[in-house]
């Protein structure tokens, strides 16, 4: 199997040097020290947990148009890059290729469909901690690896099948979903709360599920989210965004997210497809979004980062 990792970053780094450690014949495209790092010493994926992955010999560019044809394209770009991406892609998309995105939001998969067409994307989730330690080096907090993914007509096609088995053989939690929409939605809707409050609050979810204020904050943050994923004909449950709290008060108590690290960071911001996402879809079907709307608004003059000499 030929796979096309485009973003070789934390998550494309991760999933696709399982893969090739695996065997499977993967192209990594990657840019600067990374790329440099990964052309003479390989992928080295830190894991304290599990142990370390080196994968000492990759295939990698800067170009994607020269890798050839692909059976598969993973996109892991930051959500900015998604339609530069997706074009610079597209010579390697034949007619059977699948096209699988694994970056946050739901909104991606609508860029990526009208540069690559509807029968070669599919949908994809993944849930993993990981991020760029130093270039060549992908590290992975905890042991946690799942991806979920499926063709958008909820059928289980051939190279659905055949990718499933390859992500299996890579020792990764995947599954095949019959409803990806659905799926995409589940995970946006904690993300969307995870990401508002922890960036525009500028702290974990620990104290902000204890504030009786900030935790209404949170749970209002979803149910919007909610109701315009139900108004956009997505079955979701009426109370999900009651039970995405439930699971709130699980995970641990210095949960944060990536829009906060990048706040943090002064790196450009993903709020515009995030809440930003849940307000331009909440017009779409007329539905209110104003909690999501000041989280957009709040962060607006930090989404581009700081910008140095």
């Amino acid at each position: 199997m030929k796979i096309l990792v485009m973003g070789s970053g934390g998550v494309g780094g991760f999933y696709g040097g399982r893969l090739a450690h695996a065997g499977c014949d993967v192209t990594f495209v990657a840019r600067g020290a990374h790329l440099a790092a990964m052309r003479e010493n390989g992928l080295l994926i830190e894991n304290e947990a599990q142990g370390n992955i080196h994968v000492p010999r990759v295939n990698v560019t800067d170009d994607p148009a020269s890798a050839g044809r692909a059976d598969f394209v993973i996109i892991g770009v930051k959500l900015r890059d998604t339609e530069a991406a997706a074009r610079a892609v597209k010579p390697a998309v034949g007619p059977d290729t699948g096209v699988l995105s694994l970056q946050n939001g739901v909104i991606k998969d609508d860029i990526i469909r009208r540069v690559v067409g509807p029968d070669n994307l599919m949908g994809g989730v993944a849930y993993v901690g990981t991020s760029i330690a130093r270039p060549g080096v992908i590290r992975q907090v905890g042991t946690l690896q799942r991806l979920l993914f499926g063709e958008y007509d909820g059928r289980r096609s051939a190279r659905a099948e055949k990718f499933l088995d390859a992500l299996l053989k890579a020792g990764i939690q995947a599954e095949l979903s019959t409803d990806i929409r659905r799926t995409l939605w589940e995970k946006y809707v904690f993300l969307v709360g995870l990401s508002g409050s922890t960036a525009t609050m500028r702290l974990p979810i620990g104290p902000i599920r204890e504030n009786p204020q900030t935790r209404a904050f949170l749970l209002d943050l979803m149910k919007e989210t909610v109701a315009v994923g139900r108004a956009h004909g997505v079955d979701l449950p009426a109370d999900y965004a009651e039970q995405r709290l439930r699971f709130a008060d699980s995970v641990a108590y210095d949960m944060t997210s990536s829009l906060h690290h990048d706040l943090e960071r002064g790196n450009p911001l993903e709020v515009e497809w995030l809440s930003g996402g849940v307000v331009q879809l909440g017009k779409e079907v007329a539905v209110p979004t104003p909690m999501n709307r000041a989280v957009w608004d709040v962060l607006a003059l930090h989404a581009k980062g700081k910008r140095t000499p």
